[in-house]
């Protein structure tokens, strides 16, 4: 069974991999500056990939947020909306889960 320091801790490491992605992804599109026409059009095709990704990041980066502030609060693992349990099996793959399965369909 995973404890709540472990999944803190896997939280916090997850959050980390993101930033360094974002910051990543923030100097790639800020290295572009190529004068050839057809270099920049390729080039601005691959920054339309890079934003997509920074924005999940960034979208990633407050779920898990909002993860870690219910963990401090002692709500974690319960529902936000019918104030169940949520199942170990889904915060195992989604451990900044908001909702339980049912909610999630819903």
């Amino acid at each position: 069974m995973t404890t709540l320091e472990d999944r803190k801790a896997q939280l916090l490491a997850r959050r980390a991999e993101l930033v360094e992605r974002s910051e990543e992804v923030e100097a790639e599109l800020d290295a572009h500056h190529n004068p050839d026409w057809e270099e920049l059009a390729t080039e601005r095709e691959g920054d339309e990939v890079l934003e997509s990704m920074g924005v999940s990041a960034a979208a990633e980066i407050r779920a898990i947020d909002a993860a870690l502030s219910r963990l401090e609060a002692g709500e974690y693992g319960v529902c936000v909306k019918c104030g169940e349990d949520i199942s170990a099996e889904r915060l195992d793959v989604v451990p900044h889960a908001p909702l339980c399965k049912a909610c999630a369909r819903g």
